[in-house]
């Protein structure tokens, strides 16, 4: 990655060849994002524009296909890479991510295909079920939601790595700081908790939509665990085990607990001061 990181730096023809490159090959077609969000976390709007428009043709080519990951992966990452360019806030920069994931639930509303396919595939399940066409419209509904946090996730975790390249070359250690000082502030979490509040009585916001409010609070809860492994010199391996456990849905929310228990009472300084 660092050998990728260094070519593409080099000036702006060497990214329009890697990103067309990359673009053109399955599944690491995601690092063509990967590298935009690096020319736009480093140069900006005014250098990424060409970039960006280069890595639109293999990914676009891809999206008519019928692959839309790659493109849609693209433009988010770019929005969230300028983003958090200009901001320096990794909290700002999650909350413009559930704009992608609600963007990608948006678009496949409007082109369905892909859920059809897998409705039908789920059809034969509830086909036995007087009230089939209600669960499978409740089913459709869910997966949308389901398919625009998956999204989401994977545009904070490509824009994560497009950051730790440019820190690779230009900061060295510099984006394990920042991501262990990764926190939601008490009034960003208020606001976050009053959409979960809202989501869960389905008013308003649709219940489902408590996944996209809760992401924020993932990653701010694995960023506390990595950093208290690192302030409490504790064996990596812990992270391994926290990673495997993290698997199990309760293991989850329990770290979107903590985060959340952060947000009030900053566990890093605690940490520090009994350090």
């Amino acid at each position: 990655m660092r050998g990728l990181a260094e070519y593409v730096m080099t000036g702006r023809r060497q990214a329009m060849i890697a990103v067309t490159l990359l673009g053109l090959v399955p599944l690491v077609n995601l690092l063509n994002p990967v590298v935009v969000g690096l020319v736009a976390l480093r140069k900006g709007l005014q250098e990424v524009v060409m970039v960006f428009v280069w890595a639109v043709l293999p990914v676009g080519a891809w999206a008519v296909a019928g692959d839309v990951v790659p493109l849609v992966m693209l433009i988010g990452i770019t929005g969230l890479a300028l983003l958090l360019r200009e901001t320096e806030s990794w909290e700002l920069t999650l909350l413009a991510a559930i704009v992608v994931g609600i963007s990608v639930e948006a678009y496949f509303r409007v082109q369905p295909a892909v859920i059809d396919a897998l409705m039908e595939q789920l059809e034969r399940y509830v086909r036995s079920s007087s009230s089939q066409d209600l669960q499978l419209e409740l089913i459709s509904s869910v997966m949308l939601s389901v398919i625009g946090a998956v999204y989401m996730f994977l545009a904070v975790l490509l824009l994560m790595t497009a950051r730790w390249m440019q820190a690779l070359l230009f900061n060295p250690g510099g984006f394990r700081v920042e991501f262990h000082g990764l926190r939601i502030g008490r009034n960003v979490a208020t606001c976050l908790i009053a959409a979960v509040l809202l989501s869960g009585s389905g008013v308003i916001v649709p219940e489902v939509w408590i996944l996209y409010f809760l992401m924020p609070f993932v990653f701010a809860g694995i960023a506390l665990v990595h950093a208290a492994v690192l302030m409490k010199r504790l064996p990596v391996m812990l992270l391994v085990t926290f990673y495997i456990v993290l698997m199990l849905p309760v293991a989850v929310q329990l770290v979107v607990v903590l985060a959340l228990a952060d947000s009030w009472f900053d566990f890093r300084s605690r940490l520090r001061s009994n350090a």
